[in-house]
């Protein structure tokens, strides 16, 4: 789950990650009232949306009186924000964040995540802070210093302080570098979050280390623990159908392919978008209906495939293991009937009650191409395109 940056930095602070003052404004003048309640000469606009990049499509930028606050909140809100990670169709910016501008001395780069190989949360800086991060990764990756952080003791003094020190900082800054890390990365444990990144983390010239910019995503599965975060959640920044899918319990993912894919497992599902590609098409979605899928979750899922425009054809890959085959089959034939079907479906079902499957399948007085196993499944959806 995604959240705003303004939002990211409230729950920051509760965990005494120093970040600048600010407000979120809706209009043009809750964006100078807040101006006026932060006070000082120079004030930050900047756009929220769920992507990086905003600086440079125009949805960060500086003013220097209120007037400018009020003419700089007109020409963000609203606008159509264009970034490297919207895509050219952009985002439209519905809120802005209003903060107190920053002496800054330098932009440095820190991010926590879960390093999956090796079982560890780690820690990352970089002296190269502003900059894309995957940019920096791919060009100079002896610039993104890591440290592993053992899930039984935490991340300690002598780890952060070594980090500190390997950036360049020393004496008051060092002590302040310090104390930031601490408290970054206890508020990355105790939220649940997937990712904090703070892009760029600054040095102001007074000594001071802050978190200009901040990114928490929060990981899905202990979002039961956070019922608060529920109210975070922006379905204005989410694909229509992900929205759609996640009130029917679906994990669905929007892709760019025209093959659409139902599929029960989320290894399963990626095999099936690994093999599609092999077989050259292109995925138009990841959908997992779970292990326990009902005939109504496949119904849902099936309706949700159809409403993108781009799929050309349909690939239903089911191993029954939990979910009986003939429960789906049930499911699929029922959305078909409901909704007006124009386009190839491509079925291979095996395991639990499979050949039952094939029966309800072949009394349906539907057309369906059946495949007998994975490889054939994907050869005939690629064809039906094609033809």
């Amino acid at each position: 789950m995604k959240i705003h940056e303004y939002q990211g930095k409230e729950i920051l602070k509760k965990y005494s990650v120093a970040v600048p003052k600010g407000e979120v404004a809706f209009t043009i003048d809750e964006a100078v009232k807040t101006a006026e309640q932060i006070g000082g000469s120079m004030w930050v606009v900047k756009a929220q949306i769920h992507a990086g990049g905003r600086g440079k499509g125009g949805g960060v930028k500086l003013a220097r009186s209120f007037e400018e606050v009020r003419e700089r909140a007109g020409e963000i809100l609203g606008m159509r924000l264009v970034t490297h990670q919207t895509g050219p169709e952009g985002r439209i910016v519905r809120r802005i964040l209003v903060e107190q501008g920053m002496n800054i001395a330098r932009e440095l780069y820190v991010g926590i995540t879960l390093d999956r190989q090796r079982a560890q949360n780690v820690v990352m800086v970089s002296t190269e802070g502003g900059m894309e991060i995957e940019k920096v990764a791919a060009e100079t990756p002896e610039k993104i210093l890591r440290e592993p952080i053992d899930p039984a003791f935490g991340l300690q003094q002598f780890q952060a302080r070594s980090l500190c020190i390997r950036l360049g900082l020393t004496n008051d800054i060092l002590k302040n570098g310090v104390k930031f890390l601490m408290a970054l990365y206890k508020a990355y444990e105790a939220s649940d979050a997937s990712l904090a990144e703070i892009n760029p983390l600054v040095i102001t010239q007074e000594g001071h280390v802050i978190a200009l910019d901040a990114k928490i995503n929060f990981d899905d599965n202990a979002l039961f623990r956070h019922p608060e975060y529920e109210n975070l959640r922006d379905i204005d920044e989410e694909d229509p159908l992900e929205v759609e899918a996640s009130a029917s319990n679906l994990n669905y993912i929007k892709l760019d392919g025209n093959v659409g894919c139902m599929v029960n497992g989320a290894g399963l599902a990626m095999a099936t978008m690994d093999i599609i590609k092999l077989a050259g098409g292109m995925p138009a979605n990841f959908l997992d209906v779970g292990g326990g899928a009902s005939a109504d979750t496949v119904e849902a899922g099936f309706k949700i495939i159809l409403k993108d425009e781009n799929v050309k054809a349909i690939l239903i890959n089911i191993f029954g293991g939990i979910v009986r085959c003939d429960r789906v089959a049930f499911g699929v034939v029922e959305a078909a009937k409901k909704v007006d079907v124009q386009i190839p479906i491509v079925i291979r079902l095996a395991g639990t009650n499979a050949e039952l499957a094939a029966e309800i399948l072949r009394n349906s007085g539907l057309k369906f191409l059946v495949a007998r196993n994975l490889k054939e499944a994907a050869q005939k959806v690629t064809r039906a395109i094609a033809a």
